[in-house]
């Protein structure tokens, strides 16, 4: 690999692993509050916190979830080529679209919130909605800045931003839900829901700082800038912005849609059963959401990390008509995406109960959906990291088409097995799992048609899956062995899951799943590689 090859993809893997850092801090602080939020609340107050989240969730996509991609995308190939008159319309004209998006999107969650909480059949949605419309607005604004600064190369100020509204949103959260608990238990969901926009106000507050404290030095290189070039008008910029970020946010719309989807069909589907009522139909939607879907987003914050990162990089790889560069980046990305994604899923399968009940003590009920689910993380996280390459390439549309795909197929499964009162919300979760896998080989398809590219199958796929399958009975006898001698789960659990990884890593350096590229990514990548070396442990 050349020096310049090397600086390149180092480039993005540093940037992706800063993210993912921040990712999964995040994900870290958003289980220690959802602990005793969850025990405090219980699965019924899970279900009215997620029923409003969701809906949120939805109007914060349409109104902001394509911005950061877009923004960047488009900053990175005006960097490349030196327009930085451009780069700075871009921002400011970003800055105007996304408050009026989000302006639009707060205004009709806000008045709306009644209508929306009858329309999901959860009433009790309703205090939730209000509290969560104004972060809308603030999140759309937040969106420019971290696109702006990823466009750049640098995801500092978003994952210290992150970092920060986590804490902001784990505290509140807590301290809110705590004090209106008394109140009711939908007031006590709408005070956890209202952390959400005190994070995001904290971390609005951190991005504007970061840029402030860098709007001298990139001011300097538009004063520098004495390119032979026409600067965008207004309008091209805004035509461009909804060109490239409209399919961005369809494809994220589309599987934010899923959640939309098992939101409206749980509770009429497992009512047609006959064997569930309205309470406990809340109370298994409560589990799904609150537990399968919250422990399954820590390593797809990852993959996620690694697709922010990689879509600028590409794209201005790809504007430079540098092929190999981006086929090394597309194979790289790929490769550590599945070498933590595959880990992470069937060791959170195999501990499925042991994790619900070390984290949730006071309710631990939902270990069968996790165990059923758990491999849903594989096909995301393919599927994201997919998406960002597609997107960075200029294939901006495809995943908005194999996502739309996945979608349509969720539908019919749901509707099936939801109904089927042995199997309930187990469901949603295998339809999840078939949305995923659908749009994940699609992707797949898509992108080796575009680049031609040979990916290595037998280090991205078989190595990590081989070296998993042993972790995951590595694991799980240690764990039946320590609990024959301590006796107490959750200190096993925790034994259990520190063998798992120190297995997998073994297994996967026999197996020689480690290539000297990726390792000279990482930190301190030349001692690690010297260490395999000396073993013959390393391609």
């Amino acid at each position: 690999m050349s020096n310049n090859k090397r600086k390149s993809g180092g480039s993005f893997v540093k940037q992706a692993t800063i993210l993912a850092t921040a990712s999964i801090l995040v994900r870290i602080l958003g289980f220690a509050y959802r602990v005793p939020l969850t025990n405090m609340i219980g699965n019924v107050g899970n279900g009215i916190y997620a029923a409003g989240y969701y809906i949120y969730t939805f109007f914060l996509i349409l109104s902001s979830s394509g911005l950061p991609a877009a923004i960047s995308k488009m900053v990175s190939e005006k960097a490349a080529l030196g327009e930085f008159k451009n780069v700075r319309k871009i921002f400011r004209v970003s800055l105007l679209v996304a408050g009026i998006l989000g302006l639009l999107g707060t205004s009709i969650m806000f008045f709306g919130a009644r209508a929306f909480a009858g329309l999901i059949q959860i009433p009790e949605s309703y205090y939730t909605l209000l509290s969560l419309a104004p972060t809308v607005f603030i999140c759309a604004i937040m969106s420019v800045y971290r696109g702006w600064f990823q466009g750049f190369n640098t995801t500092v100020p978003t994952a210290i931003s992150q970092v920060l509204e986590q804490v902001f949103n784990a505290v509140a959260s807590v301290v809110l839900a705590w004090f209106l608990l008394d109140v009711g238990i939908e007031f006590a969901a709408a005070g956890a829901t209202m952390g959400t926009g005190i994070g995001a106000f904290a971390g609005l507050l951190v991005v504007m700082f970061c840029y402030y404290m860098n709007r001298r030095s990139f001011n300097n290189k538009v004063a520098a800038d004495k390119g032979n070039y026409k600067v965008d008008t207004n309008a091209q910029v805004v035509i461009r912005l909804f060109k490239t970020a409209i399919p961005i946010i369809t494809g994220t719309a589309i599987f934010s849609m899923t959640n939309l989807i098992d939101l409206t069909m749980t509770k009429s589907r497992l009512a047609a059963s006959g064997a569930f009522t309205a309470g406990q139909a809340i109370d298994l939607y409560g589990r799904l959401t609150g537990k399968y879907a919250t422990l399954t987003t820590l390593p797809i914050a990852i993959s996620t990390a690694l697709a922010t990162a990689v879509l600028p990089s590409i794209a201005a790889s790809y504007t430079l008509r540098d092929e190999k560069a981006v086929k090394a980046k597309i194979n790289t990305s790929l490769r550590l995406t599945m070498i933590i994604s595959v880990p992470a899923a069937i060791g959170m399968g195999a501990l499925a109960n042991q994790i619900l009940y070390l984290l949730f003590p006071s309710y631990p009920e939902g270990g069968d959906l996790l165990a059923i689910g758990a491999i849903s993380i594989i096909f995301l996280s393919l599927s994201q990291i997919e998406t960002g390459v597609l997107q960075g390439i200029g294939k901006i549309y495809v995943p908005a088409v194999s996502a739309l795909i996945g979608a349509l197929c969720k539908i019919p499964l749901n509707y099936v097995l939801i109904a089927i009162p042995s199997i309930n919300v187990k469901g949603a979760v295998i339809s999840t799992i078939g949305c995923y896998v659908v749009a994940a080989g699609l992707n797949m398809l898509a992108l080796k048609r575009a680049t031609n590219i040979k990916i290595d199958f037998n280090s991205m796929l078989i190595k990590p899956v081989i070296a998993s399958l042993i972790m995951g009975a590595g694991c799980l006898g240690i764990y039946n062995l320590s609990m024959m001698i301590i006796h107490y789960s959750p200190i096993c659990t925790l034994v259990a899951i520190f063998a798992a990884i120190v297995i997998y890593v073994i297994a996967l350096a026999l197996l020689k799943g480690f290539k000297r590229e990726d390792l000279a990514l990482l930190p301190m990548g030349s001692k690690l590689t010297g260490l395999l070396e000396r073993f013959g442990l390393v391609e």
